[in-house]
């Protein structure tokens, strides 16, 4: 099954001004992507089909669907579709509104702004590992909590653009941030690797969600 495009990229705006708790940390979100089902996005993990992987991107929505990339960081995403169909919402940024001495012992002497001004960035300034992957976001019982703000968010606040660093659908406007929030993080476009006289072109980045 799949998610109507028109639907998840909705969702991940709508997103924009809630709150995600998780390891004594508290973010408000300021950056988001939206990344469609099968065969409807080929920047998304489940452009093909469901994957070991990718097998809770077609679960329940409000999970968590956690990826490593580059061998070195995690990306945290919410599971935006209903039951069989994969759509997720990849955080890209936030602000720490809470526990932001907890955060610094997590991500060093960095600007207020730079916490969790970055997907990766996010991810460890909340504290959150690989054992959350596929747990609820919403209803308490997982290490992440995700709640609505106080006030909703104003649409003409909302700007969006092409997304970063995918690898195919470059320039499709699911990105999605508040407009002059200082924690949103710069855009950069995907730039394939040249071919080397050592051996064949280098793989390309992982599509973000």
């Amino acid at each position: 099954m799949r998610a109507p495009a028109a639907q998840v990229a909705q969702t991940a705006q709508t997103l924009l001004g809630w709150e995600l708790g998780c390891g004594g940390v508290r973010v408000r979100l300021t950056e988001v992507e939206a990344y469609a089902g099968t065969g409807e996005d080929p920047a998304s993990h489940a452009h093909r089909g469901p994957t070991p992987r990718t097998t809770v991107m077609y679960g329940a929505a409000g999970h968590a669907y956690l990826y490593y990339i580059f061998g070195a960081h995690w990306c945290l995403n919410i599971v935006c579709g209903r039951p069989g169909e994969a759509a997720a919402v990849l955080i890209r940024a936030g602000e720490v509104i809470a526990g932001e001495d907890l955060a610094r012992t997590r991500r060093g002497a960095v600007a207020h702004r730079d916490l969790a001004r970055g997907p990766a960035r996010l991810v460890r300034a909340l504290g959150v590992d690989p054992s959350a992957n596929g747990s609820s976001m919403i209803d308490g019982s997982g290490p992440l909590l995700l709640s609505p703000p106080t006030r909703p968010m104003d649409p003409a606040s909302v700007t969006a653009g092409p997304r970063v660093g995918v690898a195919a659908a470059h320039d499709v406007p699911w990105r999605f941030w508040i407009a002059g929030d200082r924690t949103v993080s710069a855009y950069r476009r995907h730039t394939p690797r040249r071919r080397t006289e050592r051996g064949p072109t280098a793989p390309e980045s992982v599509a973000e969600a």
